[in-house]
């Protein structure tokens, strides 16, 4: 069914999913071209499914059946099908009743709901999908409770029900099951979907990452080649399980010394990971081989796709769409591959050749393979292993969001690294990075600020400071470069957080010790006075020195610096083994060792090398407000790893990400913010207001709404727009300000001129009406007529500090709420600060201290303080409305004036529109191409 043959069929409700097992499935509407499938389906349910539908024998569809569960009108009558290959694995329909249980339409509210799932499939959560996405379908459609009828017996249909957490009423009638939910979502609904969302995607990137069996697509006979050399580095690699290759034109029963075949078909065995390495021209048919083997996902080598330009990016949507009908998921394309290190595993399907990189607590994912290779080697200079390693190439399935998904809850995974070209969907990742970094460190470098090529994502508007911004306040720890990226991930991999912001420094150079202090300054730190041991220092020295320092109370982490010695009587090995004995004894403080030409040091502090089996995984654990214990990390003969760096200010860079991360761990861990609830705020009231502003709107239109209406919709939120009166003459200046009350101000709303004081187009304190009848005068002779002016009269507020509150919709991050000082402040500077909504009240008041010119609002220079409390207010107000209501897409409160007592909102701009269909509250999807 297309669009063009049928304009009423609602494209948008069709959506790829991925269910319990890893798998996926497509959801879609059903037409009226699903009669065969409807019937094939219906003929593959066994007779107790059946049985458990229609409450009786039924072993087949009548003629009379088929049409009615075909032809729907997408508003009282919605079917939707779950597929597979194109054929139906399952199917769910609602139909609107009236409060007598009869067929009805708008405004009835209430529909049955009923399903069926095939046999061989249950059990994989396709029904529940089915219930998010139809529910979603129901509501869009003004249908606010679901009804169903159910056999006592049937436990399983049962419990899809009852663990949905929706409210729901139950009750036993007629020998059988009366369940009616409430469709609207709740806290324990959307933690039940999100909880769903991470098993199943987790399990997808767990299939790929431990495969039982590898089969190699496009192994060339000479060894030449990529698919060559990625075969050889699965043989090499040590991979646990059955590994094939596969060359249409293979004349011998070896490649390489694994068992070839012509094609994925012949392997007669089962294949649960294939990685392609033909031409892209070839790829579609590759992709068809292995769905039809069964296989469960792709590593795509091959390139020629969205960077290639417009004619890849159509055959990479294809690829993807093809994909996903056979229920597989998709690494690349123009993948670099994936690496588990796992000793079970030992999976190297990558084009990274021999040795693979050893056991380690650290999972790495990039987009891009040129970087994939620049971080697998400075992890390996630097000693230090990984769990996982993805390089996702084109990223045109599985993504950064999937892989947090797995790294949430693995235990081989104690920080996650990622280099991220786009963030795709800001949202969805800022959500899933919070979740993670409440319990394992998140460390991002992102590249370009545009999209690359091939990367088929929806753009964002907000400025890299915004995405900053959002990044840290979801604890990602956000870097500007690889080094960075490797520099912090090696900290956080081998040592503990640090308590505080205190920073002892000791070290045999005065110098470097004064260039450590002044980095630590500069890192917003608290470094302690350099402690010089003297370039005469032995390694005993620097045991005693650092001993001194972990033991003691003044200091929540140690920088140690070091030059080399003038003799050669102390060798690194040496003082590695004394620094590593002082970690031994006082293990709860971090330590970083910044070193001069000291490459010896580098390998004699790292933990890596001959370590023949990994510790058990740390735990993190929720975050205390003391230092947690010393890591059980990778461990040598020696004790723990101690990172080092060659530059005091890169080691200083990675402890002081190290502090934020921590402060953000306690901060969540002891009071991680509540979204306020207001008595005065009239939700329904706001949705009629909404819904008759926009009755007259076109689809993708945008409405700014009166002055008029703007105070009505934000006063329905306890926001209070302070009004205004025209004045287009001096006579009515006059009589608006005998209505308002002197003293008042006069001003220009023209909008070349509005906001902008330093123009001259504002006039404050008028007390009287010969002042207000001048500076009418005035304004009008220096710019301009009254009709282009647009001048207005306002009472005056107490004096205070002005600022400006705005909310905008981004099409990628949603509802993201911004707060600054008006003036040159935020708009020459960037000094504003952002925040997700809906936001807080921790996230309201980190938000108006963020910014760098806070101290005006909390009593700067023997000024008075204003009133933040109130300020936090007015932000939570506003994240409550534009989050109750997505068709406010933007918001623009400026100036607010924040006085010693109160605030007062003198002018605002609503902007309005028809939401989209689906959001991330909605049901669970995979990206659509």
């Amino acid at each position: 069914m297309t669009i063009e043959s049928d304009p009423s069929y609602p494209a948008h409700w069709e959506a790829d999913v991925v269910l319990r097992d890893g798998g996926t499935a497509r959801i879609r509407p059903i037409t009226t071209e699903d009669a065969g499938r409807l019937v094939s389906f219906y003929e593959q349910v066994s007779d107790e499914s059946k049985y458990y539908r229609f409450f009786a024998p039924y072993p087949r569809l009548s003629d009379r059946d088929v049409h009615r569960f075909t032809h729907h009108d997408y508003v009282d009558r919605v079917g939707l099908a779950a597929t597979i290959g194109g054929e139906f694995i399952g199917t769910v329909r609602y139909d609107r009743i009236g409060p007598d249980g009869r067929p009805a339409t708008a405004p009835a509210d209430e529909a049955e709901v009923a399903f069926l799932v095939q046999d061989a499939h249950q059990g994989r959560g396709v029904a529940s999908a089915l219930l998010e996405h139809i529910g979603a379908v129901a509501r869009e459609r003004g249908i606010r409770r679901f009804a169903a009828e159910v056999l006592p017996a049937n436990g399983k249909m049962i419990k899809v029900f009852t663990d949905a957490g929706y409210q729901q009423k139950r009750s036993f009638e007629d020998g059988s099951v009366h369940l009616t939910l409430d469709l609207e979502p709740t806290a324990e609904s959307l933690a039940v979907q999100r909880a769903r969302e991470q098993r199943a995607e987790a399990r997808s990137v767990q299939r790929l990452l431990a495969p039982g069996s590898v089969a190699v697509v496009g192994v060339s006979r000479s060894g030449a080649g990529v698919g060559a050399a990625a075969l050889r580095n699965l043989r090499d690699s040590g991979f646990h399980g059955h590994l094939y290759a596969v060359n249409e034109a293979v004349t011998r029963d070896l490649l390489d010394g694994v068992r070839a075949y012509r094609t994925v078909e012949a392997i007669g065995a089962p294949v649960d990971l294939a990685v392609i390495a033909v031409p892209a021209d070839r790829v579609p048919d590759a992709v068809a081989a292995c769905g039809d083997h069964g296989v469960q996902g792709l590593v795509v080598l091959s390139a020629g796709y969205g960077e290639s330009g417009p004619a890849g990016l159509a055959r990479q949507r294809e690829l993807v769409r093809q994909v996903r009908s056979y229920g597989m998921r998709l690494i690349g394309p123009n993948a670099y591959g994936v690496i588990n290190t796992a000793p079970e595993v030992e999976l190297n399907a990558s084009l990274t050749p021999a040795p693979m990189p050893t056991r380690g607590r650290i999972g790495l994912f990039t987009q891009s393979g040129a970087i994939g290779i620049a971080l697998l080697a400075a992890l390996l200079r630097r000693g230090e292993g990984l769990s996982s390693f993805v390089s996702a190439g084109n990223r045109a399935d599985v993504s950064g969001n999937d892989i947090l998904q797995y790294w949430y809850d693995d235990e081989a995974t104690d920080v996650a690294l990622l280099y991220l070209e786009t963030l795709g969907n800001p949202r969805k990742f800022t959500r899933l990075a919070r979740r993670t970094a409440a319990v394992k460190p998140v460390v991002v470098a992102k590249g370009g600020r545009h999209s690359p090529a091939g990367h088929v994502v929806t753009g964002t508007r907000l400025p890299e400071a915004t995405v900053s911004a959002l990044l840290r306040q979801a604890g990602v720890i956000r870097v500007d470069t690889v080094t960075e990226l490797v520099d912090v991930g090696l900290l956080l991999a081998a040592q503990p957080l640090p308590a505080g912001p205190r920073i002892a420094i000791l070290g045999n150079s005065e110098s470097l010790g004064i260039l450590t202090y002044d980095a630590c300054l500069t890192q917003g730190l608290r470094p302690l006075p350099p402690l010089d041991l003297t370039t005469a220092a032995s390694p005993a020295d620097f045991r005693s020195a650092l001993t001194d320092a972990l033991a003691s109370d003044d200091c929540d982490a140690v920088v140690v610096t070091a030059i080399p010695w003038v003799s050669e009587d102390a060798p690194a090995d040496d003082l590695a083994g004394a620094l590593r004995a002082a970690v031994a004894e006082h293990p709860g403080k971090p330590v970083a060792v910044v070193h001069v030409e000291l490459g010896e040091l580098v390998e004699a502090l790292s933990a890596v090398r001959g370590v023949p089996n990994p510790a058990p995984a740390r735990s993190w654990g929720p975050a205390p407000d003391h230092a947690p214990p010393a890591p059980a990390g990778l461990m040598s003969a020696a004790g723990d790893s101690i990172p080092s760096y060659p530059a005091a200010e890169r080691a200083v860079k990675a402890v002081a990400e190290a502090v934020r991360y921590g402060q953000w761990r306690r901060a969540a861990a002891d009071d991680d913010g509540r979204v306020p609830e207001y008595e005065d705020i009239d939700e329904a009231g706001a949705a009629e207001q909404l819904a008759a502003l926009l009755a007259d709107v076109d689809h993708g239109a945008v409405l700014t709404l009166t002055d008029w209406d703007a105070r009505e919709l934000l006063a329905r939120y306890g926001i209070r727009v302070l009004p205004t009166l025209p004045a287009p003459s001096a006579d009515a200046a006059a009589r608006a300000a005998g209505v308002l009350g002197y003293p008042v101000a006069l001003k220009t709303t023209a909008p070349h001129l509005r906001h902008r004081a330093d123009l001259g187009g504002v006039r404050l304190d008028l007390t009287n009406e010969a002042d207000l009848r001048r500076s009418y005068e005035e304004l009008t002779d220096a710019l301009g007529k009254p009709a282009e002016l647009q001048p207005v009269v306002q009472a005056m507020v107490p004096r205070g500090v002005d600022t400006v509150v705005r909310s905008v919709i981004d099409p990628a991050a949603g509802a993201v709420l911004s707060f600054g000082l008006a003036g040159v402040a935020s708009e020459l500077l960037g000094d504003t600060a952002h925040r997700l909504v809906p936001a807080t009240d921790r996230d309201a008041a980190g938000l108006i201290r963020s910014i760098r010119t806070a101290p005006l609002l909390f009593g700067w220079r023997g000024s008075a303080p204003v009133d933040t409390p109130a300020l936090e207010g007015l932000l939570l107000r506003l994240s409550r409305l534009v989050d109750d209501h997505p068709e406010v897409i933007g918001v623009s409160l400026e100036p607010v004036v924040v006085a010693a007592e109160g605030i007062s909102v003198l002018s605002a701009t609503v902007r309005v529109a028809h939401p989209p269909a689906r959001g991330d509250l909605g049901p669970r999807t995979l990206p659509s191409y």
